[in-house]
């Protein structure tokens, strides 16, 4: 269970218009990785303006790689995680590609747990139905 909500990390990062943030609207990318996302109480204890530094690298990393469309979601209280992110993407490879640069930043130290990782491919109800057999 989480819930969208603007970012306090991306505001001067961003394309969008900040109201389009708090919509998940999905594509029609092939493939959608989900995981959920636990940082550290370390992460927590940082001030706000180094954890705005370490997020600031992760989002030039993720804005290499066009193919790859980040979804953010809340989870504070309502699970066990903090977070759900969700990639979409058409390129599995660039999706690889990304989490490997992303596992070298300052932030990523500060991850707890980002696991089960579920990968998923976008199926018409049909499809799924007559892979059912």
């Amino acid at each position: 269970l989480s819930m969208t909500k603007r970012s306090m990390y991306i505001e001067k990062n961003c394309s969008e218009q900040p109201e389009d943030r708090v919509h998940v609207v999905p594509g029609q990318s092939d493939y959608l990785f989900v995981c959920p996302l636990l940082r550290t109480r370390e992460w927590y204890a940082r001030p706000q303006e180094q954890r705005q530094e370490m997020m600031e690298e992760s989002v030039r990393i993720g804005s290499k790689y066009r193919s790859v469309r980040l979804h953010t979601t809340y989870s504070f209280g309502l699970d066990d995680q903090e977070f759900v992110v969700a990639f979409e993407t058409d390129k599995p490879s660039d999706f690889l590609d990304l989490v490997q640069e992303l596992r070298e930043t300052k932030a990523s130290a500060f991850t707890l747990r980002d696991t089960p990782m579920f990968t998923c491919r976008q199926r018409s109800l049909a499809e799924c139905l007559d892979a059912l057999g």
